[in-house]
């Protein structure tokens, strides 16, 4: 039986969380060997290659992406901001932090898609969102009450939600600027401008980094990012975008801390404290109510 259109963009959205879970385990691995921007400008010139060669075999044409680039200039610039930051961010807090960091994107994505796509969310999904917002809150607080009162938001925290807001802006932008040309089309000229904006600004450290020197756990990291994280996930992000308002696309983003929480006990052993797995059920509920809210 054929998948509707919204369950083939839930399906890929799926897909989705799982690839950028493990991009915040790998990357927190390597965050100190190599230079946030030099790591993003490799894997967008791997993933535009990778991209490029998939739309040749698909004979997809790719003029289309240049006609009013400056579409994906805007989108890839936010694309950059958030995957740069990220990285700045996990050579300051843990892994599970980040990844709850990113968990706030679907409420900033609803307000993006209302503002700018004319999306609307209505108040049980308004409600879900904010159940996952709060138990994303109660994880990068660390389940430390205390710390929440105080409003102890670390460096890294901070610099990331920056980067998560720019995440959110590009489903509505998808949705607005995109809908002329396909999924792929999207993902290839967004990540061309991912390594415009990214080689222009970090070209400095582009040049400094020996990359000979890398070990190959580095470069097997780099790889993943360029292949899954970056090529695959842009991908399936342009096509749930098309199928699913912006609210709903970001909505996976609350899997994604309950999937580093497993991947970290499954590499290193390590057993999150029973109040924080709160926070980590708090955004699954959240999931599922907006699943549940978009049910027959």
């Amino acid at each position: 039986m054929a998948l509707s259109p919204a369950r083939q963009g839930h399906l890929a959205m799926l897909a989705f969380s799982a690839a950028v879970s493990l991009s915040f385990s790998f990357g927190h691995i390597v965050a100190k060997e190599i230079a946030p921007t030099a790591l993003n400008t490799v894997r967008f010139a791997l993933a535009a290659l990778i991209l490029l060669g998939l739309a040749r075999s698909l004979r997809i044409p790719v003029r289309p992406i240049f006609t009013g680039f400056w579409r994906f200039g805007l989108m890839g610039g936010l694309m950059a901001v958030y995957f740069i930051t990220m990285f700045e961010a996990l050579r300051l807090t843990t892994a599970v932090s980040t990844a709850a960091v990113f968990t706030l994107t679907p409420l900033m994505a609803a307000g993006c898609g209302l503002l700018i796509a004319g999306q609307r969310s209505g108040r049980w999904t308004l409600i879900a969102l904010s159940i996952g917002a709060l138990g994303a809150i109660w994880v990068i607080f660390r389940a430390d009450l205390h710390a929440l009162l105080r409003f102890e938001l670390g460096r890294g925290e901070a610099l990331f939600a920056i980067g998560a807001l720019g995440h959110a802006l590009v489903p509505a932008l998808a949705r607005k600027l995109a809908s002329d040309i396909n999924p792929l089309q999207t993902s290839l000229g967004t990540v061309l401008g991912s390594l415009l904006v990214t080689g222009i600004y970090g070209f400095g450290d582009l040049i400094s980094t020996d990359f000979a020197s890398l070990r190959p756990a580095v470069w097997m990291v780099i790889a993943y990012l360029a292949i899954v994280a970056t090529a695959g996930s842009f991908f399936l992000i342009q096509f749930a975008s098309q199928r699913l308002p912006a609210s709903k696309v970001m909505a996976y983003t609350y899997l994604v801390p309950s999937w580093v929480v497993l991947w970290d006990f499954l590499f290193y052993g390590t057993t999150p404290p029973a109040l924080l797995l709160a926070g980590v059920a708090a955004t699954l509920l959240a999931l599922a109510m907006l699943l549940r809210g978009e049910a027959p």
